[in-house]
């Protein structure tokens, strides 16, 4: 029997115009009304915004999470289900909401307050590697106290955090095909998260996790688990741990997986998997016309 693992994209995988055509179906409609109900702002308008106001931390990454739980409930409407699930960064959030773990309305506050606080760090950069001499950048980092690997997506794409001369410390040192200084207000998923991290654990405190109904890879720790209070424990280490998406990548054949469906905005994360896992049945699910018919 084919096993199938559903993944949920994170910032950066935002568009103007995602999720409108969502507003076609009740359900849809029915959901973005709710969010605004909840965040106070619409998603609708925001989505739509010519100024690209989907882009801003605070914005993106409500905007994402109800998107793609939209879509994640309309392919369950259909019976389609996971096997496991896993979510790059903020879409660990829909992953989690998907396999049960909290309601759309926990989740989507836990979202807008982590990014409240991730918009307003200030303290540090990120930059992406491609194509970089992984070995070196290693070597360089453990050498290097205030930059740390951010994302470990595949083999050739890597991104890095940490205090501005940290980072420019290491792009000066490793070797890389092309490097990426980000537009990011700080280093996310690096120590320097600390604080934003600790104020916002004191409203995940709060939110009560429930048994996943399927295994949940995790950024933190790419085990697959449905235990609660693990999944909790990793969700807190998130904003400062590293995202191991390609731990997760390579976990899914090992688990039996041959599809993997993106649901969500754009095509970020099957591209990556391709590199670590080409064997695997790659699909994305990113308006109502990619549901099945």
């Amino acid at each position: 029997m084919t096993k199938t693992a559903w993944v949920f994209p994170g910032q950066g995988s935002q568009t103007v115009g995602m999720g409108i055509d969502l507003l076609d179906l009740p359900a849809g409609k029915a959901r973005f009304e709710q969010a605004e109900q909840i965040l106070g702002w619409s998603v609708v308008e925001t989505c739509q915004n010519e100024d690209d106001k989907v882009s801003q931390t605070r914005y993106t990454q409500p905007c994402m999470y109800v998107v793609e739980t939209v879509l994640a409930d309309l392919l369950n409407a259909q019976g389609h289900r996971p096997d496991y699930v896993a979510g790059h960064s903020l879409g660990e959030y829909a992953a989690l909401y998907t396999a049960g773990v909290f309601d759309f309305e926990s989740g989507l506050r836990l979202i807008q307050r982590r990014a409240e606080l991730m918009d307003t760090a200030s303290e540090g950069m990120m930059a992406a590697l491609l194509g970089c001499d992984r070995a070196q950048l290693d070597a360089v980092l453990a050498q290097t106290p205030d930059a740390v690997l951010a994302n470990d997506n595949n083999s050739g794409q890597v991104v890095i955090s940490g205090t501005p001369d940290a980072v420019e410390l290491v792009l000066g040192q490793v070797k890389a095909k092309r490097a990426i200084r980000l537009n990011v207000s700080g280093a996310f998923h690096s120590p320097l998260m600390a604080d934003a991290a600790a104020r916002f654990n004191t409203v995940l405190d709060q939110v009560e996790f429930q048994t996943a109904q399927v295994p949940v890879l995790s950024n933190v720790d790419p085990t697959p688990s449905t235990d609660a209070v693990a999944l909790k424990d990793r969700l807190s280490r998130q904003m400062t741990g590293s995202v191991r998406w390609r731990e997760i990548s390579l976990k899914f054949p090992q688990q039996g997986v041959s599809r993997v469906i993106e649901v969500g905005p754009g095509k970020v994360l099957t591209g990556i998997i391709k590199r670590s896992c080409p064997e695997l049945g790659l699909e994305n699910i990113s308006s109502v016309a990619d549901l099945p018919a």
